[in-house]
This record gives structure tokens, C-alpha cells and sequence, in this order.
């Protein structure tokens, strides 16, 4: 009688010992923190870009008396060009940053505690379901808006400040609230639209200071608030 030939040895019919799936765990976190570490420097960049920009912007307008305070306008749209990179590339951040504090909570933290029982039983399913079908963790507008109150908000607000100060000094010291005014028109633009325009553009980013949209950051982030640690006291 011919006995049957044994099936092949293959990954999926071969069960995964305890050290290759701690070393596989391993690699797939350093994998996950590079990741993270290659966005989170890319944020880094988009807001010194900003900051540098804004500087130059201002160091040119009143570099000389001559120079328009149109220029301290124009630093507001690239500024906005600046919050709205860093928003996307928040929301990329965010999807791996996401995975490598699933693993710390949940992997790492039980073996640091040995304890064999992780905080959320569900993990490697979240996470084999977001290697599969990637997800991004914020929406658009809460990225746009945290970036907006983590930074950017500071940057429009020395713009404002600076754009007003050209106003009460250049060409000359101004004399009167009325000749400031009359300095904020811009070529033919009255001088009402231009102050009309930045009311309304201010009060829209001060508004958002205030709404609860972009306060809910990614689970991952540090947000400066003091942990619950009751559970650490026992």
C-alpha cells in the first residue's frame, strides 16, 4: 500500500512559534516608527518653510519706507499654502503613527507589565484591517484646523500685527486713525475693502479657535493634557 505523501510545508499550514512572532512584531514596529519619523519631519519642514517665509516677508516691507504693506498680505496666502501641505501630510503622519502606538499599547506595554493580556483584545485585527484597507484617522478639516491651532494660528497674528505697525509708520509716523486708514488701501482697492477683507479673513481663523472641529487629534498625539493615571496608583 503506497503511503500518501506528506503536503508541503507552506507558511499558512505551518503554525508561527512565539519567538518568530515576537521578532516579526519587532521589525513590523521599527518598520512603522520609520515611517512616522519620515512624516512627522516632513511637518517639521512645511513649518519652518512658514516661519521662514513670514520673516522674509517682513523683513522686506520694512526694509524701506517705499515698500507696500501689501507684501504682509501676500505672506497670509503663503502661509495658507504652507497650513494646507502640512494638513495632508498630518493626516499620512497620523495613519502610522496610529499603528506604532497600537503596538506600544498593546504589544510592548503587556511584556513591559508582564502580563499576557492586552488593553484592547480587537488589536491585530485593527491593524491587519489598516495594513489591508488604509484609513486615514482625521478628516481633512480636523487636520487643517489642529495644525491651525497647534501653529499657524501665531504666524497670522504676527502678520496682522506687523501689517498694522507699517501702517502707523511708514512712509512717515502717522498723525491721525484717519491716515491709517487711508494707508490700508491697496492700488484702486478702497481702503474699506481691504479692512473689510481682513476682518473677515481674522475673524474666520479666530472663530475656529473656538468651534470643537480639529479638536479631536489623532489617537496617537500628545495633546498636553494630563493622562488618567488612577490605574497606575493601585
Amino acid at each position: 500500500m503506497v503511503e500518501a505523501s506528506p503536503q508541503p510545508r507552506t507558511f499558512e499550514t505551518e503554525p508561527l512559534t512565539r519567538p518568530e512572532y515576537i521578532s516579526a512584531m519587532v521589525h513590523f514596529y521599527r518598520g512603522e516608527m520609520y515611517r512616522s519619523q519620515i512624516w512627522r519631519t516632513r511637518l517639521d519642514t512645511s513649518t519652518n518653510w512658514a516661519v521662514v517665509t513670514v520673516a522674509g516677508m517682513i523683513s522686506f516691507a520694512f526694509s524701506s519706507p517705499e515698500h507696500s504693506p501689501f507684501t504682509l498680505l501676500l505672506a497670509n496666502v503663503l502661509i495658507s499654502n504652507f497650513l494646507i501641505v502640512e494638513a495632508r501630510r498630518y493626516r499620512y503622519f497620523s495613519v502610522y503613527r496610529a499603528r506604532v502606538r497600537m503596538i506600544e499599547e498593546n504589544f510592548y506595554l503587556p511584556l513591559i507589565r508582564r502580563s499576557l493580556v492586552s488593553p484592547k483584545e480587537e488589536w491585530r485585527e485593527s491593524v491587519a484591517r489598516d495594513l489591508d484597507v488604509p484609513t486615514f484617522k482625521v478628516t481633512k478639516l480636523e487636520a487643517l484646523l489642529f495644525r491651525l491651532r497647534r501653529n499657524y494660528i501665531w504666524l497670522y497674528y504676527m502678520v496682522l500685527i506687523t501689517w498694522v505697525v507699517k501702517l502707523f509708520i511708514h512712509p512717515a509716523p502717522a498723525t491721525s486713525p484717519s491716515e491709517v486708514y487711508a494707508r490700508a488701501g491697496i492700488g484702486p482697492l478702497h481702503p474699506a475693502l481691504v479692512v473689510a477683507g481682513m476682518v473677515v479673513f481674522y475673524g474666520a481663523i479666530t472663530a475656529s479657535l473656538f468651534t470643537t472641529l480639529g479638536r479631536r487629534a489623532a489617537e496617537d498625539e500628545i495633546r498636553g493634557q494630563e493622562p488618567e493615571l488612577s490605574h497606575w496608583k493601585q
